[in-house]
């Protein structure tokens, strides 16, 4: 089919092999991290389960496999099903089939996942589940090995790039003043939701560099996202600049796999040629020897009318992004496709954490032995050295950085509270640290406390990573009833 060569892209091999491998790698740590941990936050016994939350379900809003009925039994089957499909992909053994082979394991991971999404509640609120569900149904179509890579398919998952780097800057540009007098880094190394090990050392570098760092941010985010359509080399040093900016970020912070997968989808930018050229191990021909490869027709029709379906859906998205109320993290229709992005508006300008802590004594007075309850990724020791999370999320813990920034009257949180008084295990494995080894306590409360990261000359003399100062008691001792 001579007529349809300008619908391949054979230069863009290596772009695809990371797309369809990368995307993969990441939904298997999404149904990882869900098989982990939903069934504590939302199961059948969780803090917000899913049983109560389907008793008020629109059948007709929010598509999912656990419309009917949910148990945590068949969530095990949903991730396990995820995990099998994932590891296979990130293998490539779909890709040497048909191209509808792949495409029907994305597909099908996509509606795995988005069956978890839809159900999930402010456990599965953040931008990122949208943007993974984006990425794996666009991804699907990028055929296998018996045909070259779709142009058009490349071109809107650089589209995707486009909307969640441009639409992140718009945010900061429109958000708080600190983005525009370039003194946001002066903060956000420290307040980020989950720092990482190297979070302090980034935080206490000098002001100047901070002041570049949003510069560059917003040249990476505002100019270089426009040269992902240029032609080649421009779009992969775009490409190239993107995946840098990125990997600062994950270097400095835990942010799920929000950076790994802009990383990966910034490939789509990248083509052979400039690939081999940067590393020669990387072949500049994948498929020499089988000849050339020709698309069939009845591949190329849906593929071209899943291009059209994501082009129409493109005009709220692109409304949204030229608005002066422009949404973040939002999407417009309910299959969670061609959505809008964008964080960090505004930078929080102090860090307050919420400590739970718990005592055995009858009377919960401050004379009573309180002992606090440690989370795996939030801070709470000083001394701690904060540890690389990402891409994994850890779900609870944000939600924890979210409270004092809102309210700690939250439904979910006093569902937890309660846990920890039942001392219920599938919860307690959520946390680092149980200070009663399993027991019940008899009152738990929780406390707020402003940390800041130690200066050079602090760590040295104490030691702490963090100084903490004590705030105030944000909700005061709780007890059961007798009997419970």
């Amino acid at each position: 089919m001579d007529w349809a060569s300008w619908f391949d892209a054979p230069d863009y091999e290596f772009a695809r092999q990371v797309l369809q491998r990368g995307v993969a790698a990441l939904y298997f740590v999404a149904f990882l991290s869900t098989l982990n941990q939903f069934p504590a936050l939302l199961g059948e016994r969780g803090l917000l389960p899913v049983p109560d939350y389907l008793e008020g379900f629109s059948r007709l809003q929010r598509p999912t496999l656990f419309r009917w009925r949910y148990s945590d039994r068949l969530l095990r089957a949903v991730c396990g099903t995820g995990l099998a499909i994932s590891a296979v992909l990130v293998a490539g053994l779909p890709q040497t089939g048909p191209p509808w082979l792949p495409m029907i394991a994305f597909l099908a991971l996509w509606l795995l996942y988005m069956s978890i999404v839809n159900v999930g509640q402010t456990f599965y609120g953040f931008g990122w589940e949208m943007l993974i569900l984006e990425a794996g149904f666009t991804v699907a179509f990028l055929g296998s090995d018996q045909t070259d890579p779709p142009r058009t398919i490349l071109l809107l998952v650089a589209w995707l790039v486009f909307r969640l780097e441009f639409g992140a800057g718009m945010i900061k540009i429109r958000g708080g003043r600190e983005w525009r007098d370039l003194t946001a880094l002066y903060y956000h190394h420290e307040t980020q939701p989950m720092p990482g090990p190297l979070s302090r050392q980034a935080h206490l570098l000098p002001k100047p560099f901070h002041r570049l760092e949003v510069l560059g941010n917003h040249f990476a985010q505002l100019v270089v996202p426009f040269f992902l359509f240029a032609p080649q080399p421009l779009a992969s040093a775009a490409a190239g600049i993107i995946i840098f900016t990125q990997l600062w970020l994950v270097a400095s912070g835990n942010f799920a796999w929000l950076n790994w997968i802009a990383i990966v989808l910034a490939f789509a930018a990248v083509s052979d040629p400039v690939a081999h050229a940067v590393l020669p191990v990387i072949p500049l021909d994948w498929h020499a020897a089988g000849g050339g490869r020709q698309t069939p027709l009845w591949w190329l029709i849906p593929t071209l009318a899943v291009t059209v379906l994501l082009l129409v859906l493109s005009y709220w998205p692109v409304r949204n992004l030229f608005s002066h109320h422009q949404l973040m993290n939002a999407s417009f229709n309910r299959w969670q496709l061609v959505n809008t992005y964008g964080a960090f508006g505004t930078v929080t300008k102090q860090r307050i954490e919420v400590a739970v802590e718990g005592t055995k004594d009858e009377d919960p007075d401050e004379s009573a032995d309180w002992r606090e309850y440690e989370f795996k990724g939030k801070p709470g020791d000083v001394r701690r050295l904060s540890r690389q999370w990402a891409p994994y999320h850890l779900r609870l813990d944000w939600l924890m950085w979210f409270l004092p920034l809102r309210t700690v009257h939250e439904e979910w949180f006093y569902a937890f509270l309660e846990k920890l008084l039942k001392a219920d295990r599938t919860v307690l494995r959520l946390l680092r640290v149980d200070p009663f080894d399993g027991e019940r306590p008899r009152w738990v409360r929780a406390r707020t406390y402003l940390y800041r990261f130690s200066s050079r000359a602090e760590f040295r003399e104490t030691g702490q990573r963090w100084i903490r100062t004590p705030l105030y008691e944000a909700i005061p001792p709780l007890s059961l009833r007798r009997g419970s």
